[in-house]
Protein backbone atom coordinates (compact mmCIF):
# COMPACT_ATOMS: atom_id res chain seq x y z
CA UNK A 1 0.00 0.00 0.00
CA UNK A 2 1.15 3.49 -0.39
CA UNK A 3 -0.89 6.43 0.05
CA UNK A 4 -1.40 5.96 3.79
CA UNK A 5 -4.68 7.61 5.08
CA UNK A 6 -4.48 11.09 7.10
CA UNK A 7 -11.76 17.66 16.20
CA UNK A 8 -12.74 19.94 13.74
CA UNK A 9 -10.98 20.12 10.41
CA UNK A 10 -9.01 23.33 9.91
CA UNK A 11 -10.60 25.41 7.23
CA UNK A 12 -13.73 23.30 7.16
CA UNK A 13 -17.13 24.91 7.11
CA UNK A 14 -19.21 23.68 10.01
CA UNK A 15 -22.35 21.98 8.84
CA UNK A 16 -24.78 19.21 9.58
CA UNK A 17 -26.59 17.08 7.04
CA UNK A 18 -29.82 15.18 6.88
CA UNK A 19 -28.79 11.57 6.44
CA UNK A 20 -31.11 8.84 5.22
CA UNK A 21 -30.03 5.20 5.26
CA UNK A 22 -31.70 2.03 4.15
CA UNK A 23 -34.12 0.76 6.75
CA UNK A 24 -33.31 3.60 9.15
CA UNK A 25 -35.14 6.74 10.10
CA UNK A 26 -33.67 9.98 8.82
CA UNK A 27 -31.10 11.28 11.29
CA UNK A 28 -28.79 14.26 11.49
CA UNK A 29 -25.10 13.65 12.05
CA UNK A 30 -22.81 16.52 13.09
CA UNK A 31 -19.86 17.12 10.83
CA UNK A 32 -17.78 19.48 8.74
CA UNK A 33 -17.06 19.71 5.02
CA UNK A 34 -13.48 20.83 4.44
CA UNK A 35 -10.54 20.61 2.12
CA UNK A 36 -7.73 22.60 0.61
CA UNK A 37 -8.64 26.26 0.22
CA UNK A 38 -10.20 26.07 -3.24
CA UNK A 39 -10.97 29.79 -3.31
CA UNK A 40 -7.27 30.71 -3.08
CA UNK A 41 -6.36 28.24 -5.78
CA UNK A 42 -9.15 29.45 -8.05
CA UNK A 43 -8.13 33.08 -7.52
CA UNK A 44 -4.60 32.16 -8.57
CA UNK A 45 -5.97 30.43 -11.66
CA UNK A 46 -8.01 33.50 -12.56
CA UNK A 47 -4.98 35.76 -12.17
CA UNK A 48 -6.93 38.24 -10.04
CA UNK A 49 -4.10 39.26 -7.70
CA UNK A 50 -2.76 42.80 -7.24
CA UNK A 51 0.68 44.08 -8.24
CA UNK A 52 3.25 44.01 -5.40
CA UNK A 53 3.68 47.21 -3.41
CA UNK A 54 6.13 48.38 -0.77
CA UNK A 55 9.77 47.52 -0.28
CA UNK A 56 11.11 44.32 -1.79
CA UNK A 57 12.40 41.71 0.64
CA UNK A 58 15.60 39.74 0.12
CA UNK A 59 16.36 36.17 1.15
CA UNK A 60 19.10 33.88 -0.11
CA UNK A 61 16.52 31.16 -0.80
CA UNK A 62 12.74 31.31 -1.10
CA UNK A 63 10.81 28.03 -0.85
CA UNK A 64 7.38 28.33 -2.47
CA UNK A 65 5.21 25.59 -1.01
CA UNK A 66 4.95 24.03 2.44
CA UNK A 67 4.01 20.46 1.60
CA UNK A 68 6.39 17.57 2.27
CA UNK A 69 8.84 18.60 -0.49
CA UNK A 70 9.04 22.21 0.65
CA UNK A 71 9.39 21.23 4.30
CA UNK A 72 12.09 18.70 3.38
CA UNK A 73 13.99 21.43 1.56
CA UNK A 74 13.77 23.70 4.60
CA UNK A 75 14.70 20.87 6.98
CA UNK A 76 17.73 19.97 4.84
CA UNK A 77 19.05 23.54 4.75
CA UNK A 78 18.57 23.98 8.49
CA UNK A 79 20.22 20.60 9.06
CA UNK A 80 23.23 21.85 7.09
CA UNK A 81 23.42 25.05 9.11
CA UNK A 82 21.99 27.25 6.36
CA UNK A 83 19.25 29.53 7.71
CA UNK A 84 18.89 32.35 5.18
CA UNK A 85 15.63 31.11 3.69
CA UNK A 86 11.91 31.76 3.90
CA UNK A 87 9.12 29.27 3.21
CA UNK A 88 5.84 30.57 1.74
CA UNK A 89 2.71 28.42 2.09
CA UNK A 90 -0.63 28.96 0.36
CA UNK A 91 -2.74 27.46 3.14
CA UNK A 92 -2.94 28.65 6.73
CA UNK A 93 -0.74 25.76 7.80
CA UNK A 94 1.93 23.59 6.26
CA UNK A 95 1.85 19.85 5.60
CA UNK A 96 0.23 19.49 2.18
CA UNK A 97 -1.63 16.22 1.83
CA UNK A 98 0.01 15.00 5.04
CA UNK A 99 -2.06 17.35 7.19
CA UNK A 100 -4.11 16.18 10.16
CA UNK A 101 -7.07 17.14 12.30
CA UNK A 102 -7.85 16.66 15.98
CA UNK A 103 -10.73 16.20 18.36
CA UNK A 104 -11.15 15.55 22.05
CA UNK A 105 -10.67 11.84 21.26
CA UNK A 106 -7.46 11.84 19.22
CA UNK A 107 -5.53 13.37 16.37
CA UNK A 108 -6.31 11.83 12.98
CA UNK A 109 -5.03 12.05 9.39
CA UNK A 110 -6.61 14.09 6.61
CA UNK A 111 -4.45 12.47 3.94
CA UNK A 112 -1.25 10.40 3.94
CA UNK A 113 -1.29 8.21 7.00
CA UNK A 114 1.88 6.07 7.18
CA UNK A 115 5.48 5.66 6.04
CA UNK A 116 6.80 2.23 5.01
CA UNK A 117 10.20 1.32 6.41
CA UNK A 118 12.59 3.01 3.94
CA UNK A 119 14.85 1.19 1.52
CA UNK A 120 18.61 1.20 2.06
CA UNK A 121 19.00 3.68 -0.83
CA UNK A 122 16.79 6.31 0.91
CA UNK A 123 19.81 7.74 2.74
CA UNK A 124 18.46 11.23 3.39
CA UNK A 125 15.20 9.89 4.81
CA UNK A 126 17.00 7.40 7.05
CA UNK A 127 19.20 10.25 8.29
CA UNK A 128 16.14 12.34 9.09
CA UNK A 129 14.36 9.51 10.90
CA UNK A 130 17.51 9.04 13.00
CA UNK A 131 17.57 12.74 13.86
CA UNK A 132 13.89 12.53 14.85
CA UNK A 133 14.53 9.58 17.19
CA UNK A 134 12.51 7.10 15.15
CA UNK A 135 15.68 5.14 14.45
CA UNK A 136 17.40 4.46 17.74
CA UNK A 137 20.55 2.67 16.59
CA UNK A 138 21.90 -0.01 14.28
CA UNK A 139 22.64 -3.71 14.53
CA UNK A 140 26.01 -5.34 13.81
CA UNK A 141 25.34 -5.25 10.06
CA UNK A 142 24.44 -1.55 10.11
CA UNK A 143 20.70 -2.12 9.64
CA UNK A 144 18.62 0.56 11.41
CA UNK A 145 16.86 -0.28 14.67
CA UNK A 146 13.44 1.38 14.75
CA UNK A 147 11.57 2.56 17.82
CA UNK A 148 9.07 -0.26 18.23
CA UNK A 149 6.41 2.09 19.62
CA UNK A 150 6.24 3.87 16.26
CA UNK A 151 5.96 0.69 14.21
CA UNK A 152 2.45 -0.43 13.34
CA UNK A 153 1.10 -2.67 16.08
CA UNK A 154 -0.56 -6.00 15.34
CA UNK A 155 -2.98 -6.53 13.67
CA UNK A 156 -1.69 -4.47 10.71
CA UNK A 157 -4.30 -5.14 8.03
CA UNK A 158 -7.35 -7.25 7.33
CA UNK A 159 -9.90 -7.85 4.57
CA UNK A 160 -13.68 -8.24 4.80
CA UNK A 161 -14.25 -11.15 2.43
CA UNK A 162 -17.49 -13.06 1.95
CA UNK A 163 -19.05 -12.07 5.23
CA UNK A 164 -16.11 -12.25 7.62
CA UNK A 165 -12.77 -10.64 8.34
CA UNK A 166 -9.43 -12.27 7.57
CA UNK A 167 -5.85 -11.19 8.16
CA UNK A 168 -4.08 -9.77 5.11
CA UNK A 169 -5.46 -8.04 2.03
CA UNK A 170 -5.64 -10.95 -0.42
CA UNK A 171 -8.44 -13.53 0.00
CA UNK A 172 -7.45 -16.82 1.62
CA UNK A 173 -10.67 -18.76 1.03
CA UNK A 174 -13.13 -19.36 -1.80
CA UNK A 175 -10.45 -19.28 -4.51
CA UNK A 176 -10.38 -21.60 -7.50
CA UNK A 177 -7.22 -23.50 -8.43
CA UNK A 178 -6.72 -21.05 -11.29
CA UNK A 179 -7.10 -18.06 -8.96
CA UNK A 180 -4.43 -19.47 -6.69
CA UNK A 181 -2.12 -20.34 -9.57
CA UNK A 182 -2.34 -16.85 -11.06
CA UNK A 183 -1.75 -15.25 -7.67
CA UNK A 184 1.36 -17.38 -7.13
CA UNK A 185 2.66 -16.51 -10.59
CA UNK A 186 2.08 -12.81 -10.05
CA UNK A 187 3.78 -12.87 -6.65
CA UNK A 188 6.77 -14.74 -8.11
CA UNK A 189 7.09 -12.21 -10.93
CA UNK A 190 7.02 -9.28 -8.51
CA UNK A 191 9.63 -10.94 -6.29
CA UNK A 192 11.87 -11.42 -9.31
CA UNK A 193 11.51 -7.76 -10.26
CA UNK A 194 12.30 -6.79 -6.67
CA UNK A 195 15.59 -8.73 -6.77
CA UNK A 196 16.58 -7.60 -10.25
CA UNK A 197 19.35 -5.16 -11.12
CA UNK A 198 19.76 -3.41 -14.44
CA UNK A 199 22.79 -3.29 -16.72
CA UNK A 200 23.79 -0.08 -14.93
CA UNK A 201 24.06 -1.93 -11.61
CA UNK A 202 21.07 -0.18 -10.08
CA UNK A 203 17.99 -1.89 -8.63
CA UNK A 204 15.35 -2.32 -11.30
CA UNK A 205 12.86 -0.55 -9.02
CA UNK A 206 14.07 1.74 -6.23
CA UNK A 207 12.59 4.15 -3.72
CA UNK A 208 13.30 7.00 -4.43
CA UNK A 209 12.45 6.15 -8.03
CA UNK A 210 15.24 8.38 -9.39
CA UNK A 211 17.69 5.72 -8.19
CA UNK A 212 16.01 3.00 -10.26
CA UNK A 213 17.74 1.38 -13.21
CA UNK A 214 17.47 3.02 -16.62
CA UNK A 215 17.91 -0.37 -18.30
CA UNK A 216 15.42 -0.53 -21.23
CA UNK A 217 14.50 -4.05 -20.13
CA UNK A 218 12.58 -2.39 -17.30
CA UNK A 219 11.81 1.13 -18.49
CA UNK A 220 10.03 -0.31 -21.56
CA UNK A 221 7.20 -1.22 -19.18
CA UNK A 222 6.24 2.46 -19.18
CA UNK A 223 4.91 2.20 -22.74
CA UNK A 224 1.74 0.35 -21.74
CA UNK A 225 -0.80 0.40 -18.96
CA UNK A 226 -0.60 -2.02 -16.07
CA UNK A 227 -3.90 -3.56 -17.13
CA UNK A 228 -2.54 -4.22 -20.62
CA UNK A 229 0.60 -5.76 -19.19
CA UNK A 230 -1.44 -8.04 -16.91
CA UNK A 231 -3.64 -9.07 -19.84
CA UNK A 232 -0.53 -9.96 -21.81
CA UNK A 233 0.51 -12.31 -19.03
CA UNK A 234 -2.95 -13.91 -18.99
CA UNK A 235 -3.54 -12.82 -15.40
CA UNK A 236 -7.27 -12.14 -15.40
CA UNK A 237 -8.31 -13.86 -12.16
CA UNK A 238 -11.07 -11.67 -10.62
CA UNK A 239 -9.68 -11.81 -7.05
CA UNK A 240 -6.18 -10.98 -8.30
CA UNK A 241 -7.37 -8.10 -10.46
CA UNK A 242 -9.54 -6.76 -7.63
CA UNK A 243 -6.50 -6.78 -5.32
CA UNK A 244 -4.36 -5.03 -7.92
CA UNK A 245 -7.10 -2.45 -8.54
CA UNK A 246 -7.25 -1.71 -4.81
CA UNK A 247 -3.45 -1.29 -4.75
CA UNK A 248 -3.34 1.10 -7.71
CA UNK A 249 -6.15 3.23 -6.34
CA UNK A 250 -4.63 3.22 -2.86
CA UNK A 251 -1.21 4.47 -3.98
CA UNK A 252 -1.97 6.34 -7.17
CA UNK A 253 -5.70 7.14 -6.97
CA UNK A 254 -6.03 5.63 -10.43
CA UNK A 255 -7.45 2.56 -12.16
CA UNK A 256 -4.95 -0.03 -13.49
CA UNK A 257 -6.08 0.86 -17.03
CA UNK A 258 -4.56 4.33 -16.54
CA UNK A 259 -1.42 3.41 -14.56
CA UNK A 260 1.90 2.88 -16.32
CA UNK A 261 2.98 -0.76 -16.14
CA UNK A 262 6.31 0.49 -14.77
CA UNK A 263 4.53 2.25 -11.92
CA UNK A 264 2.30 -0.77 -11.35
CA UNK A 265 5.27 -3.09 -10.97
CA UNK A 266 7.07 -0.49 -8.86
CA UNK A 267 4.23 -0.61 -6.33
CA UNK A 268 4.81 -4.32 -5.72
CA UNK A 269 8.56 -4.57 -6.37
CA UNK A 270 10.03 -1.23 -5.32
CA UNK A 271 10.00 -1.59 -1.55
CA UNK A 272 12.75 -3.48 0.27
CA UNK A 273 12.55 -2.03 3.75
CA UNK A 274 15.97 -2.07 5.45
CA UNK A 275 15.70 -2.67 9.18
CA UNK A 276 17.05 -4.78 11.98
CA UNK A 277 14.90 -7.43 13.63
CA UNK A 278 12.99 -8.53 10.55
CA UNK A 279 10.60 -5.55 10.53
CA UNK A 280 11.46 -4.32 7.03
CA UNK A 281 7.92 -4.97 5.81
CA UNK A 282 6.34 -2.87 8.55
CA UNK A 283 5.13 0.74 8.57
CA UNK A 284 5.70 3.75 10.78
CA UNK A 285 2.28 5.03 11.86
CA UNK A 286 0.99 7.76 14.13
CA UNK A 287 -2.53 8.90 15.09
CA UNK A 288 -2.12 12.02 12.92
CA UNK A 289 -0.51 10.10 10.05
CA UNK A 290 2.42 11.65 8.20
CA UNK A 291 1.71 15.00 9.80
CA UNK A 292 3.99 13.73 12.58
CA UNK A 293 6.89 13.98 10.13
CA UNK A 294 5.63 17.19 8.53
CA UNK A 295 5.36 18.83 11.93
CA UNK A 296 8.90 17.87 12.90
CA UNK A 297 10.26 19.23 9.61
CA UNK A 298 8.27 22.44 10.12
CA UNK A 299 9.79 22.79 13.60
CA UNK A 300 13.24 22.75 12.00
CA UNK A 301 12.10 25.76 9.90
CA UNK A 302 10.86 27.66 12.95
CA UNK A 303 10.57 31.40 12.34
CA UNK A 304 11.00 31.04 8.59
CA UNK A 305 7.51 29.89 7.60
CA UNK A 306 4.92 32.37 6.36
CA UNK A 307 1.48 30.89 5.83
CA UNK A 308 -1.44 32.33 3.88
CA UNK A 309 0.85 33.31 0.99
CA UNK A 310 -0.35 32.81 -2.58
CA UNK A 311 2.74 32.81 -4.78
CA UNK A 312 1.53 34.02 -8.18
CA UNK A 313 4.75 34.78 -10.05
CA UNK A 314 8.18 33.15 -10.08
CA UNK A 315 10.68 34.30 -12.67
CA UNK A 316 14.40 34.41 -13.26
CA UNK A 317 15.87 37.86 -13.75
CA UNK A 318 19.53 37.39 -14.52
CA UNK A 319 21.03 35.40 -11.67
CA UNK A 320 18.19 36.21 -9.29
CA UNK A 321 14.75 34.78 -8.70
CA UNK A 322 11.81 37.14 -8.33
CA UNK A 323 8.86 35.82 -6.32
CA UNK A 324 5.56 37.70 -6.08
CA UNK A 325 3.15 36.59 -3.38
CA UNK A 326 -0.24 37.71 -2.10
CA UNK A 327 -0.55 37.91 1.67
CA UNK A 328 -4.10 36.82 2.53
CA UNK A 329 -4.14 38.37 6.01
CA UNK A 330 -2.64 41.71 4.92
CA UNK A 331 -4.66 41.72 1.68
CA UNK A 332 -1.73 42.93 -0.38
CA UNK A 333 1.01 41.60 -2.62
CA UNK A 334 4.71 41.55 -1.82
CA UNK A 335 7.90 40.84 -3.78
CA UNK A 336 10.90 38.74 -2.79
CA UNK A 337 14.27 38.61 -4.50
CA UNK A 338 16.46 35.59 -3.90
CA UNK A 339 19.57 33.95 -5.24
CA UNK A 340 17.56 30.74 -5.56
CA UNK A 341 13.89 29.85 -5.42
CA UNK A 342 12.60 26.32 -4.85
CA UNK A 343 9.17 25.80 -6.40
CA UNK A 344 7.87 23.07 -4.10
CA UNK A 345 4.44 22.92 -5.68
CA UNK A 346 2.49 20.69 -8.08
CA UNK A 347 3.45 21.13 -11.69
CA UNK A 348 0.03 22.46 -12.67
CA UNK A 349 0.51 25.31 -10.17
CA UNK A 350 4.09 25.98 -11.27
CA UNK A 351 2.86 26.27 -14.86
CA UNK A 352 0.51 29.10 -13.85
CA UNK A 353 3.17 31.22 -12.21
CA UNK A 354 6.35 30.54 -14.19
CA UNK A 355 6.88 31.37 -17.89
CA UNK A 356 7.80 28.41 -20.07
CA UNK A 357 6.54 25.69 -17.71
CA UNK A 358 4.15 23.11 -19.15
CA UNK A 359 1.80 20.85 -17.23
CA UNK A 360 -0.33 19.54 -20.09
CA UNK A 361 0.87 15.97 -19.61
CA UNK A 362 0.27 15.96 -15.84
CA UNK A 363 -3.05 14.77 -14.42
CA UNK A 364 -4.17 14.52 -10.81
CA UNK A 365 -6.39 12.15 -8.86
CA UNK A 366 -9.16 13.52 -6.59
CA UNK A 367 -9.70 11.91 -3.18
CA UNK A 368 -12.15 12.08 -0.31
CA UNK A 369 -11.22 11.37 3.31
CA UNK A 370 -13.77 11.09 6.11
CA UNK A 371 -13.04 10.96 9.81
CA UNK A 372 -15.78 8.98 11.53
CA UNK A 373 -16.07 9.45 15.29
CA UNK A 374 -17.49 6.39 17.03
CA UNK A 375 -18.47 5.86 20.64
CA UNK A 376 -17.33 2.22 20.46
CA UNK A 377 -14.98 0.39 18.14
CA UNK A 378 -16.36 -2.13 15.61
CA UNK A 379 -15.84 -5.86 15.95
CA UNK A 380 -17.49 -8.32 13.54
CA UNK A 381 -16.82 -11.99 12.74
CA UNK A 382 -13.25 -13.03 11.99
CA UNK A 383 -9.96 -11.49 13.07
CA UNK A 384 -9.74 -8.66 15.57
CA UNK A 385 -9.74 -5.00 14.58
CA UNK A 386 -6.65 -4.05 12.55
CA UNK A 387 -5.00 -0.71 11.86
CA UNK A 388 -6.00 -0.94 8.16
CA UNK A 389 -9.40 -2.45 7.34
CA UNK A 390 -10.61 -3.04 3.76
CA UNK A 391 -13.81 -4.56 2.36
CA UNK A 392 -13.65 -6.55 -0.88
CA UNK A 393 -17.29 -5.64 -1.48
CA UNK A 394 -16.80 -1.87 -1.17
CA UNK A 395 -15.84 0.78 -3.70
CA UNK A 396 -14.03 2.61 -0.91
CA UNK A 397 -10.45 1.88 0.18
CA UNK A 398 -11.53 1.08 3.72
CA UNK A 399 -10.44 2.81 6.90
CA UNK A 400 -7.62 3.05 9.41
CA UNK A 401 -7.99 3.34 13.19
CA UNK A 402 -6.45 6.52 14.59
CA UNK A 403 -6.17 5.04 18.11
CA UNK A 404 -4.56 1.78 16.97
CA UNK A 405 -1.20 2.60 18.58
CA UNK A 406 -2.58 3.68 21.95
CA UNK A 407 -2.88 1.63 25.10
CA UNK A 408 -6.65 2.01 24.95
CA UNK A 409 -6.76 1.10 21.24
CA UNK A 410 -8.97 -1.92 21.87
CA UNK A 411 -11.65 0.20 23.48
CA UNK A 412 -13.81 3.12 22.39
CA UNK A 413 -14.31 5.91 21.61
CA UNK A 414 -12.18 6.28 18.52
CA UNK A 415 -11.85 7.88 15.07
CA UNK A 416 -11.97 5.74 11.95
CA UNK A 417 -10.38 7.46 8.95
CA UNK A 418 -12.15 6.39 5.75
CA UNK A 419 -10.65 6.80 2.26
CA UNK A 420 -11.89 6.79 -1.29
CA UNK A 421 -10.15 7.58 -4.57
CA UNK A 422 -12.62 9.01 -7.10
CA UNK A 423 -11.16 7.01 -9.97
CA UNK A 424 -14.25 5.80 -11.85
CA UNK A 425 -14.62 9.11 -13.72
CA UNK A 426 -12.10 11.23 -15.57
CA UNK A 427 -10.33 13.42 -12.97
CA UNK A 428 -11.89 16.73 -14.07
CA UNK A 429 -15.42 15.30 -13.96
CA UNK A 430 -14.75 13.65 -10.60
CA UNK A 431 -13.44 16.92 -9.16
CA UNK A 432 -16.51 18.80 -10.31
CA UNK A 433 -18.84 16.20 -8.79
CA UNK A 434 -16.80 16.17 -5.59
CA UNK A 435 -17.08 19.93 -5.12
CA UNK A 436 -20.82 20.07 -5.75
CA UNK A 437 -21.80 17.10 -3.57
CA UNK A 438 -23.19 18.30 -0.20
CA UNK A 439 -21.98 17.18 3.19
CA UNK A 440 -25.16 15.18 3.88
CA UNK A 441 -24.62 13.09 0.74
CA UNK A 442 -21.00 12.38 1.64
CA UNK A 443 -22.03 11.45 5.17
CA UNK A 444 -24.68 9.07 3.83
CA UNK A 445 -22.12 7.37 1.57
CA UNK A 446 -19.58 7.00 4.36
CA UNK A 447 -22.11 5.83 6.94
CA UNK A 448 -23.67 3.26 4.60
CA UNK A 449 -20.25 1.90 3.72
CA UNK A 450 -19.21 1.61 7.36
CA UNK A 451 -22.47 -0.10 8.33
CA UNK A 452 -22.13 -2.59 5.46
CA UNK A 453 -18.83 -3.66 7.03
CA UNK A 454 -19.97 -3.22 10.63
CA UNK A 455 -23.72 -3.41 11.32
CA UNK A 456 -22.82 -3.22 15.00
CA UNK A 457 -21.87 0.45 14.50
CA UNK A 458 -25.56 1.37 14.16
CA UNK A 459 -26.07 4.11 16.74
CA UNK A 460 -22.34 4.36 17.55
CA UNK A 461 -21.39 6.91 14.86
CA UNK A 462 -21.43 10.32 16.52
CA UNK A 463 -19.71 12.61 14.02
CA UNK A 464 -18.54 12.49 10.38
CA UNK A 465 -16.11 15.09 9.04
CA UNK A 466 -15.41 15.04 5.30
CA UNK A 467 -12.25 16.39 3.67
CA UNK A 468 -11.88 16.78 -0.10
CA UNK A 469 -8.63 16.75 -2.08
CA UNK A 470 -9.21 18.00 -5.63
CA UNK A 471 -5.63 17.34 -6.78
CA UNK A 472 -4.52 14.82 -4.19
CA UNK A 473 -1.77 13.20 -6.21
CA UNK A 474 -0.17 13.06 -9.63
CA UNK A 475 -1.28 10.07 -11.76
CA UNK A 476 1.59 7.92 -13.15
CA UNK A 477 -0.01 7.35 -16.55
CA UNK A 478 1.76 5.42 -19.33
CA UNK A 479 4.68 7.41 -20.68
CA UNK A 480 5.40 9.38 -17.50
CA UNK A 481 9.00 8.12 -17.34
CA UNK A 482 9.88 9.71 -20.66
CA UNK A 483 7.56 12.72 -20.42
CA UNK A 484 9.56 15.79 -21.61
CA UNK A 485 7.84 18.17 -19.17
CA UNK A 486 8.61 15.95 -16.19
CA UNK A 487 12.24 15.49 -17.23
CA UNK A 488 12.69 19.22 -17.89
CA UNK A 489 11.39 20.04 -14.40
CA UNK A 490 13.83 17.52 -12.89
CA UNK A 491 16.80 19.18 -14.56
CA UNK A 492 16.23 22.78 -13.47
CA UNK A 493 19.10 24.81 -11.99
CA UNK A 494 19.28 27.98 -9.90
CA UNK A 495 17.88 30.53 -9.71
CA UNK A 496 14.66 28.48 -10.22
CA UNK A 497 14.54 24.92 -8.91
CA UNK A 498 11.61 22.51 -8.81
CA UNK A 499 10.88 20.15 -5.92
CA UNK A 500 7.75 18.04 -5.73
CA UNK A 501 6.68 14.38 -5.93
CA UNK A 502 5.25 15.30 -9.37
CA UNK A 503 8.83 15.09 -10.62
CA UNK A 504 8.79 11.39 -9.74
CA UNK A 505 5.30 10.75 -11.06
CA UNK A 506 4.64 8.91 -7.78
CA UNK A 507 2.93 10.75 -4.94
CA UNK A 508 4.83 9.13 -2.08
CA UNK A 509 6.36 10.70 1.02
CA UNK A 510 9.76 9.28 0.08
CA UNK A 511 9.60 10.88 -3.37
CA UNK A 512 8.58 14.31 -2.09
CA UNK A 513 11.28 14.16 0.59
CA UNK A 514 13.96 13.19 -1.94
CA UNK A 515 12.97 15.98 -4.34
CA UNK A 516 13.01 18.56 -1.56
CA UNK A 517 16.41 17.48 -0.25
CA UNK A 518 17.84 17.40 -3.79
CA UNK A 519 16.64 20.94 -4.52
CA UNK A 520 17.99 22.23 -1.20
CA UNK A 521 21.41 20.70 -1.87
CA UNK A 522 21.47 22.20 -5.37
CA UNK A 523 20.61 25.60 -3.93
CA UNK A 524 23.30 25.38 -1.25
CA UNK A 525 25.86 24.32 -3.85
CA UNK A 526 25.02 27.32 -6.01
CA UNK A 527 25.33 29.62 -2.98
CA UNK A 528 28.67 28.11 -1.95
CA UNK A 529 27.46 26.81 1.40
CA UNK A 530 29.54 23.77 2.49
CA UNK A 531 27.72 20.54 3.33
CA UNK A 532 28.08 16.79 3.02
CA UNK A 533 25.44 15.41 0.68
CA UNK A 534 22.85 13.02 2.10
CA UNK A 535 21.96 11.67 -1.36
Amino acid sequence: MTVSRRGVLAGGAAAAGALATSGCATTTIPGTLGGADFSRGHRLRAGALPTPTGLEERSAVVIAGGGVAGLAAGWRMAEAGFHDFVLLELEDRTGGNARSGASAVTRFPLGAHYLPIPNREARALIHMLTRFGMITGADASGAPIYDEFQLCADLEERLFWRGSWQEGLFPKTGLSDEDQAQHRAFEAAMAQFSRANGNDGRPAFAVPMALSSTDPAFTALDRSSFAQWLDGKGWRSPPLRAHIRYSMRDDYGTEPEHVSAWAGVHYFAGRRGWAAGGVGDSELVWPEGNDRLAGLMAAACHGRIRAGQTVFRAAAEGEEAVIDTFDTAANRSHRFRARAAILAMPQFVAARITPGISAKSFSYAPWVVANVHVSALPSGPGTGLAWDNVSAASESLGYVVATHQTASGAEGPSVLTWYNALSRQAPAAARKAMLTKPLSAWQAEVRDDMLAMHPELEGAITHIDVWRWGHAMVRPTPGFLTDPARRAAQDTAPPLLHAHSDLSGLSLFEEAHFRGVLAAERAMTALGHPFESLL
